[in-house]
């Protein structure tokens, strides 16, 4: 199935990734951003659910100067104590939050529409893939923040270190060979109330005919992608 992502992945379509039972337990879709359009965003939105958000490489956040938010927070602290409180991090799930600054592309209207948010998210993977070829891009010049696309900011070692959805999103795209940006939506269930269980997300893989992986199979071809890579420069 790992194949079928991948191949998936390089025509910049929608893959459905499922982390762990033990972890957050989600699916999600993930759809390469620099190859996401409006219709992408709809489909993100209505049989998704949740949040619409963009997983960045690490080396490209670097070299974008796109600081984690909970950073911006203990900042911000020193200076407004208010935010001491909120800042305190204690999710139940994991150690800390993936979440870097939320933008909108400058040549969007609201920025939340479909278009906008297809505009925004495409151009941020096009500007990775710039980045990630060791060109200069003026973040600043192109976004604003606050906005209504959310960065995720992938860990420095992708899932050596993490197994959220943000790195394995972006490990998946790293063995495509494509630009390390995936935006990516939450399933949720609206009869539940939660998230959607991963037998229904089988389902709604099987009959769209789109790739369903596992995080443990990521985990697992990333590391012998990495071991292969690492051999052929000894």
């Amino acid at each position: 199935m790992i194949e079928e992502a991948l191949n998936a992945f390089r025509k910049g379509r929608p893959v459905l990734v499922f982390d762990f039972e033990d972890r957050e337990g989600e699916t999600d879709i993930a759809i390469p951003a620099q190859f996401v359009n409006p219709k992408d965003i709809a489909m993100m939105r209505i049989e998704g659910g949740g949040l619409i958000c963009v997983a960045i490489h690490p080396i490209a956040t670097k070299k974008l100067g796109l600081p984690f938010m909970h950073d911006v927070l203990r900042v911000a602290s020193e200076r407004i104590p208010s935010l001491i409180s909120i800042s305190r991090f204690d999710i139940k799930y994991d150690l800390r939050s993936s979440f870097s600054l939320w933008v909108n592309h400058r040549d969007t209207f609201t920025g939340i529409t479909d278009i906008d948010r297809a505009k925004t998210i495409k151009r941020i993977g096009e500007i990775v893939d710039i980045v990630m070829m060791n060109s200069h891009v003026d973040f600043g010049k192109e976004f604003r923040s606050p906005g209504h696309v959310p960065i995720l900011r992938a860990s420095e070692n992708l899932v050596y270190e993490r197994v959220g959805q943000t790195e394995l999103s972006v490990a998946l795209a790293e063995m495509a060979g494509i630009a390390p940006a995936v935006a990516i939506c939450e399933m949720l269930d609206s009869e539940t109330g939660k998230a959607l269980n991963k037998k229904k997300a089988m389902r709604f893989a099987e009959e769209r005919e789109i790739p369903f992986v596992e995080g443990k199979e990521i985990v697992k071809y990333y590391k012998d992608f990495k071991e292969v890579k690492a051999k052929m420069f000894l």
